[in-house]
């Protein structure tokens, strides 16, 4: 049974999805979250990418031919703060969603991961001069 299966499938995934951008977007711990592309276009490639990363099918992939998440964030400054924060959203979304137990634990425990991996030393947006 994949993480997809575990979580309800996609509209589950979808629902979970929407919740955590709304957690973004209100919550302070999202402010850094709402850098690059814009939060309506995260909704959409945060679904299709966790679809596939759930073992679902790889929109993503399809879309845009790989599932290299290191590729995705490689011009995006990403601190151990926004990490933390995404990873906290996340978890929070989770439990807001109902998902607890064995399930919201694995689900943490590999989003940190992720999330840590794509700490970097890119420069700040706002420090470049490159507001986006």
């Amino acid at each position: 049974m994949s993480m997809l299966d575990d979580i309800g499938g996609e509209a589950s995934l979808r629902d979970l999805v929407e919740h955590f951008y709304d957690l973004v977007e209100t919550l302070p711990e999202g402010s850094n979250l709402r850098r690059g592309h814009g939060v309506e276009h995260a909704r959409v490639e945060q679904f299709n990418f966790l679809t596939g990363f759930m073992g679902g099918r790889y929109y993503y992939k399809e879309k845009h031919g790989h599932m290299d998440v290191k590729l995705m964030h490689a011009r995006v400054p990403i601190r151990q703060k926004d990490a933390d924060n995404w990873v906290l959203c996340m978890s929070q979304a989770l439990s807001d969603e109902g998902h607890e137990g064995p399930l919201a634990d694995r689900s943490d425990t590999v989003f940190r991961r992720v999330a840590d991996i794509l700490v970097n030393d890119i420069e700040d947006w706002e420090t470049a001069g490159t507001r986006r």
